[in-house]
Parts: structure tokens; C-alpha cells; sequence
């Protein structure tokens, strides 16, 4: 057991390294995110700004157990549909701040966060048919992607001149 403990920390960091990388990829169209958010009409429901970085990063180190949790339970070869579903919701995640923030484009970045959410969703049941835990810690996550995208809709709508 003492042998698989230095592989399992390894994993653990790996997956959480991997969600982190995710977010740095999407914070790097969000440098300029804290002044556009503030120039944008907003409906009266959506938090302010400074919510925005400690709520995903909470959600990044969930998904990261989570991911772990998944393939520590079966390895990868077993867990791959899991942990691919699990890479490419990453990808389309980090795609999200680029659509919105760095590109400006209400109407692909709706788009993006529809489809995240559907990935998501698969990665969250994959995840529980390996190991129900994995799949649980994808439900604040799976809740703020709803949120976000009512959010997304409604500021899209509230800004066609500045997210057209």
C-alpha cells in the first residue's frame, strides 16, 4: 500500500495541476474581465465581480478530486470515457472566458456554456457510475454552469452593442 501512496499523491496533483491549467487559460482572457463586467448592464441578480474567483476556484479543486477520485478508482484505461469527457469539458470551459471576455461574443459564448453544460452533465454520470463521490463533487459545479449560463443569457441580451 505504502508503494501506491507516492503514485496516488503524483495523480492527485496531476489532475488538480490539469483543472488549474484550465483556469489559467481562461484567466488569461479575463485580465481586462473586473472593468468590462462593470460596464456591462446586468440584471439585478447577478453578484458582483469579485464572487467570480473564489467561487471557481473552489469549483477547479472539486473537479480535480473529482477527476482524481475517478481515475484512482479504475485507472484510466478503465475510467477513459469518464476522463476524456472530463479533459474536453476543461477545454470548452477555458474556451468560455474567451468567447465572452477576451472575444467579446454574447451570442458563441451562450453557445459554449450550453454545450459545457452538456458535457458537464455526462462527465458528472460517467463519473458516478465509477465512484458515486467522484460524481458528486461535480454538483456545485454542474449548479454554477446553470447559473452561469441564465447569467450569460441575460447580459448577452441586456448588451447586444458590447457582446454582439
Amino acid at each position: 500500500m505504502a508503494s501506491r501512496n507516492p503514485l496516488q499523491v503524483t495523480g492527485l496533483l496531476f489532475w488538480l495541476t490539469l483543472s488549474f491549467a484550465a483556469a489559467a487559460i481562461g484567466a488569461a482572457a479575463s485580465i481586462q474581465a473586473s472593468a468590462f463586467y462593470l460596464q456591462l448592464a446586468r440584471p439585478d441578480w447577478a453578484p458582483p465581480g469579485a464572487v467570480f474567483g473564489p467561487v471557481w476556484s473552489v469549483l477547479y479543486t472539486l473537479m480535480g478530486v473529482a477527476a482524481w477520485l475517478a481515475w484512482r478508482e479504475r485507472g484510466f484505461q478503465a475510467a477513459r470515457t469518464a476522463l476524456v469527457l472530463f479533459v474536453v469539458q476543461l477545454a470548452v470551459n477555458a474556451l468560455w472566458s474567451w468567447l465572452f471576455f477576451g472575444w467579446r461574443l454574447g451570442a458563441l459564448a451562450f453557445a459554449d456554456i450550453v454545450l459545457l453544460w452538456a458535457l458537464v452533465v455526462a462527465t458528472l454520470v460517467s463519473f458516478w457510475r465509477v465512484r458515486p463521490l467522484a460524481g458528486a463533487l461535480l454538483l456545485p459545479y454542474l449548479l454554477w454552469v446553470s447559473f452561469a449560463a441564465a447569467l450569460n443569457l441575460a447580459v448577452w441580451r441586456l448588451n447586444p452593442g458590447l457582446l454582439g
